[in-house]
């Protein structure tokens, strides 16, 4: 199976030229810190090309809009949360013991991402809520994620067959949602651990055979 990452794209997320050329990453990286520093809203093209050193229109040939160079970042940060989840499901563990650290370790990575750089969680709250290519990734990602689990748990006979796959995928999906969320996962900072232990633990009974 393809990954939504290996399919996005530069057109997609508004690059243009070469994805590997040296100058891109140069831009990203300069902008990168700059929103970190300035926020997103309040930095311009205009701005980032005066802190890199170049011309404005030379940043317009490798990036259609300043939300295409926020794509390409927020894309990188969530890329990090996804690392981490990636990882446990290619432990060579039960699926049941991979899914119940799922949620936890969303939590914990978000939390980390989100909240220790309040500027990135600007930018990824402006991915999620105005649909960006990156966080509609980001979403399909832990879909997938979620779907390799439980196929692999349904052939061990771990989890039941009867449910439609699709509706657990849906099901799973919608508790996750929470904690990948950076607006509604602030709103749960203070009892994460425990929030995300109890529907790993719900989840799980739920998919006993």
């Amino acid at each position: 199976m393809t990954s939504p990452s290996a399919r996005a794209t530069p057109a997609a997320a508004g690059q243009r030229g070469p994805a590997d050329h040296e100058r891109r990453a140069q831009i990203v990286e300069a902008a990168d810190q700059h929103f970190r520093h300035y926020g997103y809203h309040k930095t311009t093209v205009a701005d980032l090309a005066k802190a890199i050193g170049l011309s404005t229109a030379y940043i317009y040939k490798f990036f259609n809009s300043k939300q295409a160079i926020g794509e390409a970042i927020c894309a990188r940060c969530l890329s990090e949360i996804t690392a981490q989840l990636r990882a446990i499901v290619t432990e060579p563990v039960s699926a049941a013991d991979r899914l119940r650290r799922f949620h936890p370790t969303l939590a914990r990575a978000g939390a980390a991402l989100f909240f220790e750089e309040r500027r990135l969680h600007d930018i990824v709250v402006t991915a999620v809520t105005e649909n960006w290519h990156a966080g509609t990734t980001y979403e399909e990602e832990l879909r997938e994620m979620v779907r390799t689990l439980v196929v692999e748990g349904r052939e061990a006979g771990e989890f039941e067959r009867e449910t439609p796959l699709d509706e657990v995928c849906l099901a799973i999906g919608e508790t996750l949602w929470p904690f990948a969320h950076p607006l509604m996962l602030e709103d749960k900072l203070d009892r994460m651990e425990a929030a995300t232990a109890a529907l790993a633990g719900l989840v799980l009974r739920a998919l006993r055979p």
